[in-house]
């Protein structure tokens, strides 16, 4: 039993404690033998609790229906033993957490107290991660392929063949610049992730930018028998880094052209929001059904990998776009009808 004298000191000492626990990110709880949580700080009343109820004084199984958790406590209360668990909580937004379990003695009593670090995010990266190493593997082992395949065949004899042997060197051409430019567009995503591209912001005349973007792709647009139309007013000026913005009109326009159907359309025009300088890049290709629009931008995502495979591209170029247009300050959208075609949006703050 604590004295008088010390009583003071001893209620100071737990108020410093619980403001300590209450300012960590990790959620913290006490259980007693009874099996209820004796305290919780403040990241885990908010994590754990429902309804805004306090969690305090309830069964551990009202708060957390985990039997690896549950167990864990336990053997920390009764055999004094320390273990480590995963806890996957399921409320809205799948959460996980490691949680380190211990025994803990307060007022002479046995507890039971857990640590949870939130591995959430971390989780998300690691798969994030996972991924990107997949795709890249994928998109370069395919040219690497097919490289090996035709250097071993003139190796063997076609490079005498005087009919193949230039169509073989130029398969081979092809795939090297396509691998080429996949390492290229891998730096510069890379680069503009990392915060390490700077961006130049000047007054540029949209019409003329647009018409040199479209100019260098004519030749593509006429063998799939797209038409550009370039409707930006001849004075229309928008203030951004001329280099950046250049590359966001060729990745939408080149895909513009290559996802849209023979006969077809690319129009890019422009509008003011509020505060805002919209550039529109619209084809009449099929569309882009609903599940892929909200995934559109991410890296190496396609909602037709046979097809854009066989059109050529990377799979960067809408995240390049997406990342640039932050980089300004702005953003891109899309919005899109089946059978009608997609128009990508550029919204780049005006100044």
């Amino acid at each position: 039993m604590i004295s008088t004298a010390t009583e003071p000191a001893t209620t100071m000492s737990n108020q410093i404690l619980q403001k300590i626990l209450d300012t960590t990110r990790e959620c913290v709880l006490v259980v007693d033998r009874d099996m209820r949580v004796a305290y919780c700080n403040v990241p885990a009343a908010v994590a754990f609790g429902r309804d805004e109820l306090d969690i305090e004084g309830k069964r551990l199984s009202e708060v957390l229906r985990d039997l690896d958790l549950h167990e864990a406590m336990r053997r920390a209360i009764t055999t004094r033993t320390s273990s480590d668990v995963r806890l996957e909580l399921m409320r809205g937004e799948r959460r996980k957490f490691d949680v380190h379990v211990a025994p803990i003695e307060l007022g002479g009593r046995p507890f039971g107290i857990g640590f949870f670090y939130e591995t959430t995010q971390i989780d998300r990266l690691e798969l994030v991660r996972q991924e990107f190493l997949s795709n890249i593997s994928h998109e370069l082992r395919t040219p690497l392929t097919s490289i090996l395949a035709f250097v071993e065949t003139l190796e063997n004899g076609a490079l005498e063949d005087q009919e193949n042997n230039m169509r073989f060197l130029g398969v081979i051409r092809r795939n090297a610049e396509r691998m080429s430019s996949l390492i290229a567009d891998i730096l510069e995503l890379s680069l503009i992730e990392s915060g390490s591209v700077s961006i130049d912001i000047r007054e540029v005349k949209l019409h003329a930018a647009v018409a040199d973007v479209m100019a260098t792709l004519s030749s593509k647009a006429d063998g799939r028998e797209v038409t550009l139309h370039n409707k930006v007013p001849e004075n229309a000026t928008i203030s951004c880094d001329s280099v950046r913005l250049e590359q966001m009109l060729t990745n939408l326009i080149d895909n513009a052209i290559k996802f849209n159907r023979k006969g077809g359309t690319v129009t890019v025009s422009l509008d003011h929001s509020a505060g805002f300088d919209n550039i529109y890049v619209a084809d009449t290709g099929e569309g882009i059904l609903p599940e892929h629009s909200g995934r559109i931008f991410e890296r190496f995502y396609r909602t037709d990998r046979a097809r854009s495979r066989d059109l050529g591209g990377t799979g960067l170029g809408l995240a390049i776009v997406k990342h640039l247009a932050k980089l300004h300050g702005g953003e891109v959208s899309l919005v899109s009808e089946l059978g009608i075609g997609t128009t990508f949006k550029i919204e780049l703050p005006t100044r």
